[in-house]
């Protein structure tokens, strides 16, 4: 057999005694001296191949060096960002409405309505996953989006006709504020709620293959060999980020103008023809896009790795049985659309899906044996995990605040000037926030957090993660503050049981604060996740790297309905008239259930700082 040696990129003096949970001892032998290339095995995945930062035409060939000064680039990334762009109008345009829509069109209960609209948020963001997994292992990143936008039109074309079609909605007649208030108008028929429920949920279906691609896709544009190419990736999930901050300030000021207007089928049409229009866009810009190859079922590599390890889990590192960890030979990797990783000492009891014993012969299973680069991309999605996971708070604090601050906004004064807002335009300020500090952030806090850091981009992928999660502890703590002073107000000056009326000595605009804190926990948050999971995943898996944040977001929506409905029974069973989340915002505590929110984000911030004390970057 013929076999080279592979040095490790990082030595160890000494090996813990105890590997994968039984006394492997190694005392005073690294590992790398095992590490091993065998030319003798057939490769699982088929032959090697070029690393991932390969870029192909559509049709899966590499591009010459001709091609790739006519693809790519940022304009290619400008058509990617448009379909981004009318994806994020119509999820943020059905977030705000559809609360709304089923209150008073549907007659369904506000808590029912904000609880169906976090599950469709949920729903749509956790299943992102499996959008990752179809276009790393089988169809790319561009047939994925292509696919999966259609879908998403289809949903949108539906909720039209349920808001368009008087068949759709139940009778409307003898149905006044007061008929609202005591409950008191013609429920929707069950069917109706299950055709609006499918609409929405083949809309969220659509979402959730887009959102993990959109991104990496876009970043995939960039040539990985340029010297500039790491400050064209910061600037682009900035840029992405913007367009994704312009279709929320449409959605909550143009569709809610044609809301007000013209009427619900207006508004949701909007929505569907702006994903028509970004569909044409993204499919004119065909040409222009550079791919990356799918590198087959990630889940199949995984699974492989695991059971590998299990079946070897006894094995000792000082076996005499054992040959070395396998890599395939050469510059080249078997997985397809990858390159080589190097190996590493973390997770050590993983490294026995890559260790080659006599036994295994010539040319094993892959269930059996896996090379160095396959164990290593499992050991890079599990180190991942904590990261995005600390974020989860972030989407709870954000969906709280798409249903719960519009029921605050409808008891206050909503006038600036002569101009009077509609209280579903109050989430275009955190859009606002957005864009104002994206604007200014090269030129004001990259300067001066580079003094303070050394960092050339001013803070490091997870130092602005921890300060998008700060920011957001700030922004509850205000909520709270502003929320105690609101109810004292309006118990004051008698309006406790008219939680549908506007108090006139009490402006909304207080409620700015929040969101504007909460829009600058956005900006370092998400956009510093996004470019962190896009950096340090495998080759192979970047989209399954990006869906991990919109998997975090969706959980995050999932744990906000929990969290309500915990709060609500541990709050409404006590002997109280109300619980804290009641329908009449007056006479419960939305301020106690703030400050609970505050005190889960320090608690889920420390867990963060111990995670990213401990992550090491890959490079």
């Amino acid at each position: 057999m013929g076999t080279g040696e592979i040095k490790s990129p990082e030595g160890i003096s000494e090996t813990p005694s105890a590997l994968g949970g039984n006394s492997d001892s190694v005392r005073g032998k690294k590992l790398e001296v095992y590490f091993m290339e065998s030319d003798k095995r057939g490769m699982a995945f088929g032959p090697g191949y070029t690393g991932g930062t390969t870029p192909v035409n559509i049709k899966g060939k590499p591009l010459s060096d001709e091609d790739l000064s006519k693809t790519g680039g940022w304009i290619a990334a400008f058509f990617i960002f448009g379909n981004e762009m009318a994806e994020r109008m119509a999820y943020y345009g059905l977030s705000v409405n559809m609360v709304t829509f089923m209150f008073y069109v549907m007659h369904r209960p506000f808590s029912s309505s904000a609880n169906a609209v976090n599950n469709f948020l949920g729903i749509s963001q956790a299943s992102s996953v499996l959008g990752g997994f179809l276009a790393d292992a089988y169809l790319g990143r561009y047939k994925t989006i292509a696919i999966f936008t259609t879908i998403y039109l289809v949903g949108l074309i539906g909720i039209t006709l349920s808001a368009f079609l008087d068949i759709f909605m139940p009778n409307q007649e003898q149905c006044d504020s007061l008929a609202r208030l005591l409950g008191g108008c013609e429920p929707a028929k069950p069917w109706q709620m299950r055709y609006l429920y499918t609409v929405l949920y083949v809309t969220g279906f659509g979402a959730a293959g887009i959102r993990p691609c959109v991104s990496s896709f876009g970043a995939d544009q960039f040539d990985e060999r340029s010297k500039d190419y790491k400050s064209h990736l910061d600037r682009f999930f900035n840029f992405f980020y913007l367009s994704v901050t312009i279709g929320a300030i449409v959605a909550f000021s143009l569709v809610v103008y044609l809301q007000r207007e013209k009427g619900w089928g207006y508004a949701f049409g909007s929505l569907a023809i702006a994903m028509g229009v970004s569909n044409l866009l993204f499919f004119a810009g065909t040409p222009l896009y550079r791919h990356r190859l799918p590198g087959g079922s990630p889940l199949t590599r995984v699974a492989q790795v695991l059971v590998a390890a299990f079946r070897k889990r006894n094995v000792s590192f000082t076996s005499s049985e054992m040959i070395g960890l396998y890599e395939v030979p050469g510059k080249h990797s078997a997985v397809k659309g990858s390159g080589k990783i190097a190996h590493t000492e973390h997770f050590r009891w993983l490294d026995k899906a890559a260790l080659q014993l006599k036994e295994d012969g010539s040319n094993p299973s892959p269930w059996r044996l896996c090379t160095v680069t396959q164990v290593e991309e499992v050991k890079i999605l599990i180190k991942l995990i904590p990261i995005p996971a600390c974020t989860m708070m972030l989407s709870v604090f954000l969906t709280e605040y798409l249903t719960l601050s519009v029921q605050q906004a409808y008891t206050l004064n909503t006038r600036m000037g002569h101009l009077k807002l509609p209280v579903t335009c109050m989430p275009i300020f955190p859009g606002l926030s957005i864009f104002l500090v994206l604007s200014v952030y090269y030129s004001v806090f990259v300067p001066l957090s580079r003094r303070i850091t050394g960092h050339p981009h001013g803070a490091s992928q997870l130092q602005r993660v921890g300060i998008g999660l700060v920011v957001s502890i700030l922004s509850v703590a205000w909520a709270g503050a502003f929320e105690k002073y609101r109810r004292d107000y309006a118990i004051k000056h008698g309006y406790e049981f008219s939680f549908l009326t506007a108090m006139p000595g009490l402006s909304a605009y207080w409620l700015l604060i929040q969101y504007c804190l909460i829009g600058i926990a956005e900006v370092f948050g998400t956009v510093g996740l996004l470019e962190f999971l896009y950096e340090e995943a495998p080759d192979a898996m970047k989209a399954i790297g990006s869906a991990y944040a919109a998997l975090a977001g969706g959980l995050g929506c999932f744990a906000a309905s929990a969290l309500n409905s915990i709060v609500k029974s541990v709050t409404g069973s006590q002997g109280r008239r109300e619980s804290w989340l009641s329908q009449n915002i007056n006479s419960g505590r939305f301020d106690y259930f703030y400050w609970l929110l505050g005190v889960l984000g320090v608690i889920n911030f420390c867990i963060f700082l111990y995670s990213a004390h401990r992550y090491k970057y890959r490079t």
